[in-house]
């Protein structure tokens, strides 16, 4: 149960398994109007299914056998007081969820005391299950579209210089890791993928993969787990439908690598990987979390207040954790001629983390900003959905009060262990032509 620190009951989790490998997390509350259903398959992240696994929920999302296209898909939706089913694809760690997120009025608020659970239950098993398929595959108007709207997005990913920067730094420090694969794959595999062999990989993900279903809203469980009970029943049977294994560990190499690309660009992109040697999993991430708070994460940090304000070597600087990988990175926009004492300045800061050298004023300004992100997450229909798919992901169950209870009782001394523990990785240079 998440409880607010009055101890006042705010929400009900429930973790139900509906068959092995089948689970539902029920989050109980009536503090929304709408409600939240959601599907996810889990599985390995992989160079050669990542596209594959990226392209599948949008194909889904292109109509059913009983409503063959997207007119009849969303007049459905619309019947259900006008509810949205978005695909979608995440990387959480070295873990691919993709799936469909769905919201719709909740029952408390249906004006002719409707239940609306069930039928948006039933669609969503429909458009997971019964997808619309022409001679025993996908369509193959349906995929050569959808296919080409991911190529554009994988192309895209250029055009933000700051994203693209972290996405090849990623890649550059993890390549010998499944991390380093981008959650929509290459721009290769996804144009080679045909309507055959799609249908066969997905045939292969419902058999195998880990299927998460999620529920935030004022249903019973009990309910709500009626509701999914024919989606999972109807699921192929299949092996061993297990979590995907924690994310590979490697140590930082003793000199970091350093990489350099040239665009047209007007401002350099300076993005850093460091190894951290704790995730969401181990007992010291509550620590790491004040670290990268005190460190990059906050406005009241050590890089926002000294690389940007006081020297203005760049435009921005921040660090922010992969929650569900042994990683932080340093992401900042620089001069092409200041990038040597921007990095010299980012790394000084980091070794203040590591000597103690943060007042307690800033140490509690990371605390709160740390503790306030997680119980505002409370309000939040969307992060609480994203939250529990990340514990889900990781095998785990702890609710944010829980995590933000960890949080309030880190020590300093626990801050600086965990801040000695970052290790300089990668160091990605984006730079222009001249």
């Amino acid at each position: 149960m998440e409880r607010r620190k009055d101890g006042k009951l705010f929400m009900d989790v429930t973790h139900i398994t509906l068959r092995p490998g089948v689970r539902l997390t029920a989050v109980r509350t009536e503090k929304f109007k709408s409600s939240v259903l959601a599907v996810h398959l889990l599985a390995p992240l992989s160079a050669k299914t990542a596209s594959l696994g990226a392209l599948v929920p949008a194909v889904l999302r292109r109509g059913t056998e009983r409503h063959p296209d997207m007119e009849s898909l969303s007049a459905a939706l619309d019947e259900l007081y006008g509810g949205s089913l978005e695909p979608s694809v995440r990387k959480l760690g070295e873990t691919q969820c993709v799936g469909f997120t769905a919201s719709f009025l909740d029952d408390a608020y249906a004006l002719e005391g409707e239940r609306i659970l069930e039928p948006a239950a039933a669609l969503l098993a429909e458009v997971l299950l019964r997808p619309y398929t022409r001679d025993g595959a996908f369509c193959p108007d349906y995929t050569r579209q959808e296919r080409d709207n991911l190529v554009d997005r994988i192309r895209a990913q250029i055009n933000d210089k700051r994203q693209y920067a972290q996405l090849r730094v990623v890649a550059e420090m993890c390549r010998e890791e499944p991390f380093g694969v981008d959650k929509l794959g290459d721009e290769a595999s996804a144009a080679a993928i045909g309507p055959a062999d799609l249908w066969a990989w997905y045939q292969k993900l419902l058999s195998e993969a880990q299927v998460e279903l999620y529920y935030c809203g004022s249903a019973d469980p009990q309910r709500v787990k009626a509701a999914f009970a024919p989606l999972a029943e109807g699921l192929p049977a299949g092996g061993a439908r297990l979590i995907p294994p924690p994310p590979v560990r490697r140590p930082a190499p003793a000199a970091p690598r350093r990489v350099e690309e040239a665009l047209d660009v007007t401002q350099g992109k300076l993005a850093m990987g460091f190894r951290t040697g704790v995730d969401v999993r181990d007992a010291a991430y509550p620590a790491l979390t004040l670290v990268n708070a005190v460190y990059g994460g906050t406005t009241t940090s050590k890089l926002f207040m000294n690389v940007r304000e006081r020297l203005s070597l760049c435009y921005y600087a921040s660090s922010g954790l992969m929650n569900y990988k042994d990683v932080m990175l340093v992401s900042s926009g620089v001069e092409f001629d200041k990038v040597g004492q921007a990095e010299t300045e980012i790394l000084a800061q980091l070794d203040n983390c590591k000597e103690g050298r943060f007042s307690d004023d800033e140490l509690e300004w990371a605390r709160r900003s740390v503790v306030s992100t997680l119980r505002t997450a409370l309000d939040s229909q969307s992060r609480l959905e994203q939250y529990w798919l990340g514990q889900a992901a990781s095998g785990l169950e702890e609710g944010l009060e829980a995590l933000a209870q960890r949080v309030e009782a880190v020590t300093r001394e626990q801050v600086v262990d965990a801040a000695r523990g970052l290790k300089l990785d990668t160091v990605y240079f984006l730079k222009g032509r001249d």
